[in-house]
């Protein structure tokens, strides 16, 4: 069920309406927005009987949800969500760039891509220090002292770290070192790592599953937010099919199906979508010209070295260039928004 509230509705009775859903034994999740105040509920088997709330102080409506997802729809909020991570936001009128390696390396390597993320004007840096490979005699990370070289990059550029966690001691690493939880495509449908992700105090990064519908991904959303944590983005990076042009098929089309439907920022990841260097320039500014909120691109000074997904990466001077044609296809596409100084 969804409470909407009166524009004149007070704090008092915003909490009023909370006490009673608490005393049902169910959970509230107050959403403001612009137009209007709008509190979900969690926790309930079946319909809630809407006497409860129809006279108390300050409610408008009480309707009944009929999706199975309720705190990622327009419904509870009509504006979209700004997600603050760190000192930056995504899915405000600036174009957020995530950037990095694919994984942390040597600090050596780190700082000179740091650099050139950084002279972009990009607010955030990516790079894995936990990562889940296929083979289990692939390379799988530098762990926490990768953290703390990306916890150093933060301090010595200003820039905001991104950085994947795949169970729980990950999450309260990656919260004591960086600035938001990745959940990564073969975790989507972690259901106890998301619960737990909904209970950290850092944003989370959802990134779509090898295989998953849009009502799969929103419904992993659904259990984060439903923990607590609202500040979830979305990423599309591709899904399997059987071609074998690319490593996966990027799902540009979700992009504004997904905007549709949810208040939630929708970023798109063209290295993983495709895994293939020359592929990754034109499916990014593709994804600008289709909405997306921001992209996250894999940078590596000598991708014929990197311990992992070099195939992907691009040259720090292909990213400056990237950077300056998708920034003037947000400038095209949204002309009232304000982009990054190139």
């Amino acid at each position: 069920m969804l409470i909407v509230m009166k524009p004149t509705a007070t704090q008092s009775d915003i909490g009023r309406v909370k006490d009673v859903i608490e005393s049902l034994g169910y959970r509230a999740h107050v959403m403001s927005g612009v137009s209007r105040t709008a509190i979900g509920i969690t926790g309930n088997e079946g319909a809630v009987d809407r006497t409860h709330f129809e006279h108390l102080p300050g409610v408008a409506d009480a309707i009944h949800v009929t999706k199975p997802y309720k705190l990622v729809s327009k419904d509870l909020k009509l504006e979209r969500s700004v997600v603050k991570v760190g000192n930056a936001e995504i899915g405000g009128d600036e174009l957020a760039m995530i950037a990095g390696p694919c994984a942390v390396e040597t600090p050596e390597h780190v700082f000179e891509i740091a650099e050139v993320v950084a002279k972009s004007g990009a607010k955030f840096f990516r790079g894995g220090a936990f990562k889940p490979r296929t083979s289990p005699y692939a390379f799988q990370g530098t762990g926490e002292e990768g953290l703390k070289i990306l916890s150093e990059v933060r301090d010595q550029f200003g820039l905001n770290i991104v950085t994947e966690a795949m169970d729980e001691r990950g999450i309260d690493l990656v919260e004591k070192y960086g600035d938001c939880i990745q959940i990564g495509a073969r975790n989507m449908q972690n259901f106890s790592l998301l619960k737990y992700a909904g209970k950290a105090s850092k944003p989370v990064l959802l990134k779509r599953g090898l295989s998953a519908t849009l009502d799969e991904l929103l419904l992993a959303a659904e259990y984060i937010m439903s923990e607590g944590n609202y500040d979830v983005i979305l990423c599309e990076r591709g899904i399997r099919s059987f071609g074998s042009h690319a490593r996966n098929v990027l799902d540009l089309s979700i992009v504004p199906a997904l905007h549709k439907i949810t208040h939630l920022p929708v970023i798109v990841d063209p290295s993983h979508g495709t895994g293939r260097n020359y592929m990754v320039d034109p499916l990014a500014r593709a994804a600008v010209a289709v909405g997306a909120d921001g992209l996250i691109i894999e940078v590596h000074p000598c991708p014929e070295e990197a311990l992992c997904d070099g195939a992907q990466a691009l040259l720090p001077n292909q990213f400056l260039e990237l950077y300056e044609q998708v920034a003037a296809i947000r400038k095209v596409v949204q002309p009232e928004a304000e982009t990054v100084s190139v």
